[in-house]
């Protein structure tokens, strides 16, 4: 089956990535181990993408994802080129990886040692609950190293390329019937029910609409572990960076790519925003995938995506410390089904809200000035095409200030009045990122959106750009991002 996969035709010796996010550097990684020539061309001053940096005042602030998971991914294209992932990275694992609280008050915390983690369980929910979370995690296991081996960490081209004893095996386990109705089969307490489904959001989806493959997510997240890098995420893209440039991969900062040349029905260079031409055997674009088609390609009729949900994002650094936090906190509103008919149905904002709230400080405080915190509030919302709201006017004020008085009554008291430094980050602003429909999270995993049906990583007519990040294969998320500069590389060198 392997030896079907469509590759780049043609020469691949110098190749020309725009964009440095975490797909792009893993990308270039793999690529200078197998000997390419490659330069690595990027907008802002920093690597990283979505995985940016943001300083106000003494306050260090991650732009995007701040949950790490499965080290081993950013192990991978370090190891391609002989480096080790503990001499450009201290990793520390999260205990618990997330605090949940819930509306009827109690709490739970999500330990990744399965035995630590199932005592919780049976303290909060009872012992028949913590019963059903051990064959839960004996099924999510199974689900992720079948889906890892056999659909994740591969190039498909066509649905045929599913089909063999693995795929019998993942409907076996029930992979591809709806997510909640299987955590269902596992979980009897709403509150565990919640904490191992909501991680569907990311994918795009409510729990009830998502397909149960999509259960890996909660595996990756409280089981597999969960990390913090020294520093913040954002050092995760500066390691891969400082690794690539290392080897050899050249890397033009500060340098907007504004067209892709072709001529002869391939590509053969890129233009920069002050006319130069860099010239390519292949052209990897990282960009958020319908953009990149839209704004460097030659014109062609679009595929219609459904996209995931945004988010409304607040980086606050404050002079206000709670001692009853963890890192992760997950805050439950009493809605379940409704908040998710809310924001990715009716494209409204949710009425009342559940949050992510993340306080880096407490594992690392030297994101903050001495004895500040910060905190990184994300609150899900429609996306613009859902939710067409306008964003630039007050609205992004009035709805920030709606979160935090949230907060304060689910036990952050006085956290308005903490606050030093506060931005806003809002879907118009993804949008004026270079995100389409104004969400981070890509194109929904809906099953036409899935393995070989979501939009391929090689371009439909010119056979030597590639495309690399959460909108081609395999998905939203890091894990997955790392893994799709993997498969970009593959398509280059095998």
């Amino acid at each position: 089956m392997m030896s079907t996969m469509r590759t780049v035709t043609g020469p691949t010796e110098r190749v020309v990535i725009v964009g440095a996010g975490l797909a792009g550097l893993a990308c270039a990684l793999h690529l200078a181990a197998a000997g390419r020539q490659v330069t690595v061309v990027e907008r802002e001053s920093v690597p990283g993408g979505r995985a940016g940096r943001l300083s106000l005042q003494g306050y260090e602030f991650d732009t995007g994802p701040t949950v790490l998971t499965m080290p081993e991914l950013i192990e991978e294209p370090l190891a391609a080129v002989g480096e080790k992932l503990s001499d450009w990275l201290e990793l520390t694992p999260i205990d618990p990886a997330y605090r949940a609280y819930y509306p009827d008050g109690s709490t739970l915390d999500v330990k990744t040692d399965t035995v630590r983690m199932a005592a919780e369980i049976s303290r909060v929910c009872g012992p028949r609950e913590a019963d059903g979370y051990l064959r839960f995690v004996d099924f999510a296991r199974q689900l992720w190293k079948l889906e890892r081996d056999h659909f994740i960490d591969r190039n498909l081209d066509t649905p045929v390329d599913l089909v063999n004893l693995n795929l019998l095996k993942l409907l076996g386990l029930g992979g591809f019937r709806r997510l909640q109705p299987k955590i269902n089969q596992y979980f009897r307490d709403p509150r565990t029910q919640r904490i191992f489904s909501f991680q569907a959001m990311y994918a795009g989806l409510a729990p009830q609409d998502a397909l149960a493959i999509y259960a890996v997510i909660a595996y990756l997240d409280s089981v597999a572990g969960v990390y913090f890098p020294k520093g913040g995420m954002h050092a995760v893209p500066k390691a891969l960076a400082g690794a690539a440039e290392k080897h050899g991969v050249e890397f033009r900062y500060d340098t907007t790519v504004t067209q892709v040349t072709t001529a002869h029905g391939r590509a053969d260079g890129v233009i920069t925003a002050d006319g130069e031409r860099i010239p390519a055997d292949v052209v990897v674009l990282n960009p958020d995938l319908p953009i990149a088609q839209r704004d460097l390609l030659p014109p062609r009729r679009q595929r219609n995506l459904k996209y995931s949900p945004s988010c409304v994002v607040l980086h606050i650094g404050s002079n206000r410390s709670y001692s009853k936090i963890a890192h992760h906190n997950i805050h439950f509103g009493h809605q379940w089904r409704g908040t998710f008919d809310e924001v990715i149905n009716k494209g409204l904002l949710m009425s009342d809200p559940s949050l992510l709230v993340t306080n880096p400080t407490h594992t690392d405080p030297t994101v903050a000035p001495d004895g500040k915190q910060t905190y990184y509030v994300l609150a899900p919302a429609p996306n613009l095409e859902a939710g067409p709201m306008n964003w630039r006017g007050d609205l992004a004020q009035r709805y920030a200030s709606s979160l935090v008085t949230t907060l304060e009554q689910r036990g952050y008291i006085g956290f308005g009045d903490g606050i030093e430094v506060q931005r806003i980050i809002t879907p118009a602003d993804w949008l004026d990122q270079g995100m389409a429909a104004g969400t981070p999270f890509a194109a929904a995993h809906t099953f036409a959106q899935t393995g070989p049906f979501r939009p391929s990583n090689l371009h439909p007519t010119l056979p030597n750009v590639v495309f690399t990040g959460s909108g081609t294969q395999p998905g939203v998320g890091v894990p997955m991002v790392l893994i799709s500069g993997k498969l970009a590389a593959g398509r280059i060198t095998s």
